[in-house]
């Protein structure tokens, strides 16, 4: 399961989400940056960046 907190990159803001993949964590992560914080062109720096703040976390028993 890998984690992904918005707030890491963006201070203030509460925005997570949580999946199986990473490339679902940075299309969710993504989209996030394009419709809440009104990021119209998403640079490989801004990728690397959300990759980088990617945690892995234990699944929930």
């Amino acid at each position: 399961m890998k984690e992904f907190h918005c707030g890491s990159l963006v201070p203030g803001c509460e925005w997570h989400t949580r999946a199986d993949e990473e490339a679902e964590v940075m299309r969710r992560a993504v989209e996030h940056m394009r419709e809440t914080h009104g990021e119209t062109v998403i640079r490989e720096t801004m990728v690397e960046a959300i990759r980088s703040r990617i945690e892995k976390v234990r699944d929930a028993a």
